[in-house]
């Protein structure tokens, strides 16, 4: 049976980092730590900010590694960081970090549904004010 790409043991809410590397690694590694992901596919998490910002608006970071970084997925699975305080992401302030790894396209699907879900004005305040796992499962236990 396939991994669920999402679980309660992959968000983390209220925690400080005080950079976007900091938050990559800490998303990356939840992926690496769970078995979504080989550890080479974190370093192309920080090889894919460097080609283009993963920074999409409205405090939201989604990192996720190159093309060829899909090699190094074993499952498809995202990553929840909430933050206590937002960080500067490429001169932009982010409290939500979503790590996503993806086999295949799925990645697609993924990240489409995370922007659809994060685009509504009400429910993203919803998730940035969550303050338990359960509240940000609602929202995002459809991601798959």
């Amino acid at each position: 049976m396939a991994k669920q790409v999402l679980t309660e043991e992959n968000i983390i809410i209220g925690e400080n980092v005080s950079s976007k590397e900091d938050a990559i690694k800490r998303v990356g590694g939840l992926l690496k730590d769970h078995g979504y992901v080989n550890d080479e596919y974190v370093n192309k998490m920080f090889e894919r900010e460097e080609v283009t910002s993963t920074y999409m608006g409205n405090y939201l970071a989604i990192p996720h590694g190159t093309e060829e970084g899909k090699k190094e997925v074993l499952e498809s699975g995202i990553t929840i960081l909430l933050l206590e305080e937002p960080i500067e992401w490429d001169g932009n302030e982010v409290k939500l970090v979503i790590g996503i790894a993806g086999k295949g396209d799925e990645h697609l699907n993924i990240l489409s549904n995370i922007a659809i879900t994060c685009s509504e004005e009400d429910t993203l305040q919803e998730i940035l004010s969550a303050t338990t796992k359960e509240e940000l499962m609602n929202h995002f236990g459809e991601v798959q």
